[in-house]
């Protein structure tokens, strides 16, 4: 990591939970068109505020640029950008307050979710920081039978998952806060899998601790690190891998699951070069998504290696 590039987890939260809870408080008087009035201030100070997350956002929608039509580059600013977040930050509440349900998700791949519940086997579900991970949630209203563990590194942003964990009552999700993939950690996981859970993790931020459990893979027509956590629990494990994408489209949340693999074996001789290859494949599902949904995708840091890094405007 070159000098003065700070690892994601080093971002602090610098009063977002704040404004968040203010526009709540909007939206819970005034409704969905009242709070967007009020986002634009809230947005345009963060905007002008968090030089780090408007530079990365302006670098992704120019690298994105490549991979879509000439007509659209002109819809795609990196203001709009942050206010799809904002957006989409109101719908991760209304999901664990129960204000989103099952009448405003479709279930894209739905021979896949089939299979999945009627397969009475856990697994590994990859996910990103695509669209609204928080809409999983919908899966344990389609599927009753159904328990789910997110992992997810809450120190980064602790009141803000206390605050959803306050307004939630689902007692088939749980959080399980995690620095690194430890053999303690896998362990307790092998129970949940065992008894017929899932396990959530994100594919597209690094490990907390450093870089050595990571792939430098092709995203976007650059050189990008992503983890091999997922992955390699899953071989370890030896059970299903599924990826998971929940992308708002219009006012209904398409769900997308695809079955990856029923089970990764990584041989020892080829251990580092076959993990590789899995985490590229997963890399180029996170492109094909990233062009369905533009704007969607909320990495606010600097992503790409440095070497492929050109200066953006401030």
């Amino acid at each position: 990591m070159g000098r003065g590039k700070r690892h994601w987890s080093q971002l602090s939260e610098s009063g977002t939970v704040v404004g968040i809870k203010i526009l709540l408080l909007i939206y819970q008087f005034f409704g969905r068109w009242g709070f967007r009035v009020f986002l634009y201030p809230v947005i345009s100070y963060y905007y002008w505020v968090h030089a780090t997350a408007r530079r990365a956002s302006k670098e992704y929608l120019q690298r994105l640029n490549s991979f879509l039509p000439q007509k659209q580059h002109e819809e795609r600013s990196s203001f709009k950008h942050f206010l799809m977040f904002g957006e989409i930050l109101l719908d991760k509440f209304l999901v664990w307050t129960n204000q989103i349900g099952l009448d405003d998700v479709v279930f894209a791949t739905p021979t896949v979710f089939d299979a999945m519940n009627e397969s009475n086997k856990g697994g590994i579900i990859i996910v990103s920081h695509l669209g609204n991970m928080e809409v999983c949630s919908a899966l344990v209203q389609q599927f009753p039978d159904l328990e789910l563990t997110i992992l997810a590194f809450t120190q980064h942003a602790v009141k803000f998952n206390n605050m959803m964990k306050d307004a939630s009552d689902n007692k088939r999700i749980e959080s399980l806060q995690v620095t690194d993939m430890t053999p303690e950690v896998a362990m307790r996981l092998s129970d949940r899998i065992n008894s017929g859970g899932y396990i959530i993790i994100a594919g597209d931020r690094t490990p907390v601790t450093g870089e050595t459990r990571v792939s430098d893979v092709s995203f976007l027509g650059g050189i990008a690190s992503m983890p091999q956590g997922g992955f390699i629990l899953a071989g370890l494990l030896k059970c299903p891998v599924y990826f998971l994408f929940c992308l708002k489209q219009k006012n209904q949340y398409q769900i997308y699951l695809e079955l990856f693999s029923h089970q990764l074996v990584f041989p020892r001789k080829e251990r580092q070069s076959a993990m590789n290859t899995v985490v590229q494949q997963y890399a180029q599902r996170l492109e094909h998504y990233c062009v369905i949904a533009p704007l969607q995708w909320f990495n606010f840091y600097s992503f790409w290696k440095e070497k492929e890094q050109v200066k953006y405007e401030r």
